[in-house]
C-alpha cells in the first residue's frame, strides 16, 4: 500500500489538463485529488482491473504496456510529468485495457470517475482538453495502423525514433531522450525483434544522425531522420 501524500495547489500548474486554468482554481481542484508515491517498476494500473480513477503524473515517467498471450511485452508509450492517463475506463466503465508501470520513481495524483465528471462539468477548459486528448489518441492509433500495414521494419524504426524526437526536442532539429530506450523497448513498440533495431541504430549512429551515451539518446539531426522515412 502506497502512502497518500499531499500535493500543493502550485504543482497543478504543470499538469497539462489544468494549465489553462487560473491559479485560483488550483486550491479547489487539489482538494479533489489524492497523490501516491510509486517506486520504479511498480504497477499503477493492471490490465483487467475494474478501477475507474483518472491519473495525473506529478513527477517521474510511466510506461503503458500490454502482454500478448505468449508473454511478449508490447509497449504503447512512455508518459512524462504533466500528462494524464486512465480516462478511458473512467468514461466507459469497462475494465482496464493496459498495464501502467512506473518507469522511474513517480508521484501520481488520481481522482475517481464520478469526481472527474464533475470536474469536466465545472471546468469547460478541462473538458476541452480531454476531448482533444481522446481525438489525438485516435489519430495516433490511425497512424500506427498505417505504419504497420505500409512501412518496412526499417521505416517503422525511423518513425518511432521521430516520435521520440518530437516529444523531446531541444530545438528545431535536435532532441534528447532521457532515459534512452533500450533496443528491446523500441522493438516491442513496433512489433519487431531487437536485432533489427540494433542493426539500424548502428547505421544511424555511423551516419551521425543519433548518438547514445550516459543513458541518453541524442537525435542529432531530425531533418535527416525525416528524410530517411520519406524515402
Amino acid at each position: 500500500m502506497n502512502d497518500v501524500i499531499k500535493i500543493s495547489p502550485a504543482s497543478l500548474s504543470a499538469i497539462e489538463a489544468f494549465s489553462g486554468l487560473p491559479s485560483s482554481d488550483f486550491d479547489v481542484i487539489s482538494q479533489r485529488l489524492k497523490a501516491n508515491n510509486y517506486k520504479s517498476n511498480q504497477h499503477i494500473i493492471t490490465l483487467g482491473d475494474h478501477s475507474r480513477e483518472v491519473f495525473f503524473i506529478i513527477s517521474g515517467t510511466v510506461r503503458i504496456t500490454i502482454y500478448t498471450s505468449g508473454g511478449k511485452e508490447v509497449s504503447f508509450r512512455d508518459m512524462q510529468a504533466g500528462q494524464m492517463f486512465g480516462e478511458l475506463s473512467a468514461i466507459d466503465g469497462r475494465a482496464r485495457s493496459t498495464n501502467v508501470v512506473a518507469l522511474t520513481d513517480a508521484v501520481v495524483a488520481s481522482i475517481h470517475a464520478d469526481t472527474f465528471f464533475k470536474l469536466l462539468a465545472d471546468y469547460p477548459q478541462v473538458n476541452k482538453f480531454v476531448l482533444q486528448q481522446l481525438t489525438g489518441l485516435i489519430r495516433k492509433l490511425g497512424d500506427r495502423i498505417v505504419e504497420f500495414s505500409a512501412l518496412s521494419v526499417k521505416s517503422r524504426i525511423h518513425a518511432e525514433l521521430l516520435r521520440l524526437a518530437n516529444n523531446n526536442k531541444r530545438n528545431d532539429n535536435t532532441a534528447e531522450i532521457i532515459p534512452a530506450p533500450t533496443h528491446q523497448d523500441i522493438a516491442n513498440r513496433i512489433s519487431t525483434h531487437r536485432e533489427a533495431v540494433s542493426r539500424e541504430v548502428s547505421e544511424l549512429n555511423k551516419k551521425g544522425i543519433i548518438k547514445r551515451n550516459e543513458g541518453k539518446l541524442h537525435i542529432k539531426d531530425i531533418s535527416k531522420l525525416e528524410a530517411l522515412l520519406e524515402n
